[in-house]
């Protein structure tokens, strides 16, 4: 079975969400810096690189600046070469189409003639921005032994967090490997199933061209969960679930963010990058180049991801720093997850905060939640801004970016918004 060479890969890299708002105000979600040095996408890049998968789209539209600077030639996940490679395919003006992409099927249908130049056996389609380790190989085998014409990979959650996610009725025919979709609902109000949708898709280029053919003429919403699966319920195609066991870890909101990023620390964590070989490009922002991580003689680093190019002087505990943060004497962070290029001064305590880059936490200043609670209560702050000395910020406050120094006063209440 030649999975490798008969596969083409699409990744939905190119909107933002609402509901990570600052740090997506100048990038895509699959472009979200995670882990201390990576990006969210390199999940999916890394996915196909083990997987030997090496034909890769990526669709993307809003702020791409980034993402394109990290995805740079594809070298970092081996994706060069004369059958091989990486295009990023933003929206376009032509003949047939004008517009910014409309949903994520409509995305995957603005750029057909890109997937029938490659005649692929299978076309997988991916969302950029999950955390999780897989080898599609499995999946793309399973959908061919089938003859599906659409296998989606489900994970099963809770059925109280079910309505969050397009969820699947599985039945048994193939035990714990998975089996044909019985109903499936996109967000429902009261689920009665829990396989939740990680949006990894596996189409039969056919059935996938008819099915966005007639989403396009006929319908006025063009999203995969929302539009298309329906469809294919309705019209009775093959459409299989492929049950996955491992770890899911969702960023659509803050929140979410910051527990997965926890998910990387602790005695045993859940997510192991080391073991599932994750590749990010070094060259993006010069990592390659950072001088190795200063800790001071006083300095207290526990339980923590702490990057090259880091100076620590004062007290990490249980966070992620990226490359050039600085830690002054006396400083404290905990629970944190801080970008590139924070700067933490003298005196200042950091809890349960994600800091975009170029932050400048002044001497003295209380940021974040001072107790913990049942509820994370994350506080957010956008780029380039400066807290003053001696600020205090409360838990679950949004800093919006590149702010006036005069929007930021001394003090600001759990739950506000600066903008």
């Amino acid at each position: 079975m030649k999975i490798k060479s008969s596969t083409l890969a699409i990744i939905l890299a190119g909107g933002r969400v609402g509901e990570l708002n600052v740090l997506t105000a100048y990038r895509p979600k699959s472009a979200v810096p995670f882990g201390g040095f990576a990006r969210v996408i390199d999940f999916s890049l890394s996915n196909l690189m083990h997987s030997g998968l090496e034909r890769v789209a990526i669709l993307s539209q809003y702020r791409s600046y980034s993402l394109i600077n990290h995805i740079g030639i594809g070298a970092a996940w081996d994706m060069l070469g004369r059958n091989r490679g990486v295009s990023i395919l933003p929206p376009f003006q032509g003949a047939s189409h004008a517009s910014w992409y409309r949903g994520t099927a409509d995305a995957v249908f603005q750029n057909l003639d890109f997937i029938e130049y490659h005649t692929p056996e299978t076309v997988l389609i991916l969302s950029g921005d999950h955390v999780y380790n897989m080898n599609y190989r499995d999946i793309i085998r399973y959908h061919r032994e089938k003859d599906a014409d659409l296998t989606m990979a489900c994970i099963e959650v809770p059925l109280s967090t079910a309505h969050r996610f397009g969820v699947a009725d599985i039945d048994n025919e193939d035990g714990e490997l998975g089996g044909r979709v019985i109903q499936y609902r996109e967000k429902p109000k009261r689920p009665k199933f829990s396989w939740a949708s990680l949006t990894v898709y596996c189409f039969k280029p056919k059935a996938l061209f008819e099915v966005l053919a007639a989403n396009n003429q006929e319908d006025d919403s063009y999203e995969f969960g929302r539009d298309i699966i329906p469809r294919m319920m309705s019209d009775n195609r093959k459409v299989y679930g492929y049950k996955f066991k491992g770890y899911w870890g969702y960023t659509r909101t803050i929140e979410e963010y910051w527990q997965t990023s926890m998910d990387l620390l602790g005695p045993d964590p859940k997510i192991r990058l080391e073991e599932w070989g994750l590749r990010t490009n070094l060259d993006h922002r010069g990592l390659c180049d950072c001088q190795p991580l200063k800790v001071g003689s006083n300095a207290s680093i526990q339980d923590s991801l702490v990057y090259n190019g880091c100076t620590v002087e004062g007290t990490v505990e249980h966070s992620i720093i990226f490359p050039g943060v600085q830690v002054k004497k006396g400083a404290t962070v905990k629970d944190s997850v801080l970008f590139f290029n924070n700067t933490v001064e003298t005196g200042a305590s950091i809890n349960r905060v994600v800091s975009d880059v170029n932050v400048r936490f002044g001497a003295g200043a209380q940021v974040g939640a001072k107790e913990e609670g049942p509820e994370p209560e994350i506080t957010v702050v956008g780029w380039n801004n400066t807290i003053p000395d001696g600020a205090i910020i409360g838990g679950d406050c949004t800093i919006y970016p590149n702010l006036k120094p005069a929007k930021l006063i001394r003090e600001i209440k759990s739950g506000e918004i600066i903008r």
